[in-house]
């Protein structure tokens, strides 16, 4: 039986949309109003315009519509036809008497495009900014303003530590970490081994297995934790019981900037294997990222070319063979001035150095190889470049002959020869995307976040991290529970 209803006048403007506008425009505020019940599950949508059957998988051709359709890309749904005379109740709510319809806000300050936002680069994302509404302040609001930002504080220190860790356990409230019925589904709930103990003792699933432990060979218990066991290189992991903790593990470790960046399946896959499990993860995290919200909006879609491929020898070792690029010029320029991102990449583990830097000249790239990778990571054997002025200069040539590295340049109007850092340029740029704010003006700040996540997630060619295959061991993410007290005694004397 129906559990709610909602009707809704349309304004002046939208009576003058064409019907599969204001149909959609309908489906968008129906799932707008019960949003919290309606998230992290699937659920079917009727509807009597049959030509928005396939909403949820096809490209549009009406703009608003598909406009729409990435805004609801985070949920999950099918959408099902109903013959008009068969949705009667729909019917009456649409043309029962209703007080005059308010303008919507979305509608006043939304913008319209040409392009969607997934066609175009991060250079060109300062034409998709929408107008804002400002408030007017005085001098002496002004003053008041300027003195609070000349004064030190701990808040910007504090907001980058929440983008590292989500909001530590003491500033919430005990009680909604063990309410599934949190009003705010998408606030991120902190959590300890503690914690994930008592979680699972409320699972009749956990204690079914700890009581049959001895006949569960994939299971053992640890410090009152169900772990199960899982085949090489994978070590063994807590058991997850059901509930809102699996959905904070997958925004942990897919949608915060310090341990998952928006990274695609595969990465976030092996991200949470390594740490955690229980039996649908791969299915709940394929439902995740398909309705990532950022991630349809920012990712490009990539199809490998028919054809053989002539890539270049692996090196014998690590730092043997480099590659590097310049990559922009980026608008809109960042807070700080910069305008480039410079990025280098090892060929053989694929570990990428990257930076945000004001111009592409030679000089620029002298400091950044000298103070950003030598001086940190040592001198590599030969680095790889294109032709470019920044690359040919005589600064350049003085370093390499000073520290004895081999120069060697792409072919000329072919970008493949140096395709290892491009496609890494590739990736940074949806991922930036996905993380920066919305003038885009951050995207310098985001970028070793983005950099970070790259080196600790598996590569697809190595099927290791570059950061271990650099370093010789895994890195431990922001989130990460801690395992091993390490405690520094003194040695009697």
């Amino acid at each position: 039986r129906p559990l709610a209803y909602m009707s809704k006048k349309l304004t002046k403007t939208q009576t003058n949309w064409s019907t599969i506008e204001q149909e959609c425009y309908a489906i968008v505020q129906a799932i707008d109003k019960w949003d919290k019940y309606l998230r992290g599950h699937e659920f079917i949508l009727g509807t009597d315009h049959e030509p928005l059957v396939n909403l949820p998988n096809k490209e549009q051709l009406n703009k608003r519509c598909n406009r729409w359709r990435l805004k609801l890309a985070e949920y999950r749904f099918k959408v099902k036809h109903i013959q008009g005379n068969k949705n009667n109740m729909a019917d009456y709510l649409s043309r029962s008497p209703v007080e005059a319809a308010e303008e919507d806000i979305d509608e006043i300050i939304q913008y319209e495009s040409k392009f969607t936002q997934t066609d175009l680069p991060l250079s060109s994302l300062n034409k998709l900014i929408p107008l804002k509404i400002t408030t007017t302040i005085t001098r002496a609001q002004a003053k008041l303003q300027q003195h609070a930002t000349a004064t030190p504080s701990n808040t910007t220190i504090d907001g980058k530590i929440n983008e590292l860790i989500p909001q530590r356990k003491a500033a919430i409230d005990k009680e909604s970490m063990s309410d599934p019925l949190d009003e705010n589904p998408n606030k991120i709930i902190p959590f300890d081994m503690n914690d994930l103990r008592q979680w699972q003792e409320k699972d009749e699933i956990v204690q079914d297995i700890k009581k049959n432990i001895r006949s569960k060979k994939n299971y053992f218990i640890e410090n009152g934790i169900l772990f199960r066991k899982q085949q090489l290189p994978l070590s063994s992991v807590p058991f997850v019981p059901a509930g809102r903790i699996r959905a904070d593990i997958l925004k942990i470790y897919h949608d915060t900037p310090g341990n998952g960046a928006h990274f695609g399946r595969d990465k976030t896959t092996r991200k949470i294997q390594e740490r955690y499990y229980w039996p649908t993860m791969m299915t709940d995290i394929r439902n995740h990222l398909n309705s990532c919200l950022p991630c349809a909006q920012n990712n490009h879609r990539r199809q490998k070319l028919p054809g053989a491929l002539k890539p270049i020898k692996p090196p014998e070792g690590i730092w043997k063979l480099l590659s590097m690029d310049f990559y922009g010029p980026i608008a809109p320029t960042s807070k700080q001035g910069n305008r480039y991102i410079i990025s280098l990449t090892d060929i053989l583990s694929k570990f990428v150095v990257a930076k945000a830097v004001r111009d592409c000249s030679a000089t620029t790239a002298v400091k950044f190889l000298i103070n950003d990778v030598i001086l940190k990571y040592g001198t590599p054997t030969c680095i790889l470049t294109d032709n470019g002025t920044h690359f040919t200069a005589q600064i350049m040539n003085n370093l390499f002959q000073h520290l004895d590295v081999t120069h060697l340049y792409s072919t000329v109007y072919h970008p493949q020869t140096n395709g290892q850092i491009e496609r890494f340029n590739a990736t940074m740029d949806g991922k930036i995307a996905a993380l920066c704010n919305e003038r885009r003006t951050n995207w310098d700040e985001v970028l070793q976040y983005v950099t970070f996540n790259y080196n600790t997630s598996i590569h697809a060619t190595t099927k290791q991290t570059p950061f271990k295959m650099m370093h010789g061991r895994q890195a431990t993410l922001p989130f990460d529970q801690q395992k091993e007290i390490i405690s520094l005694t003194q040695d009697p004397e």
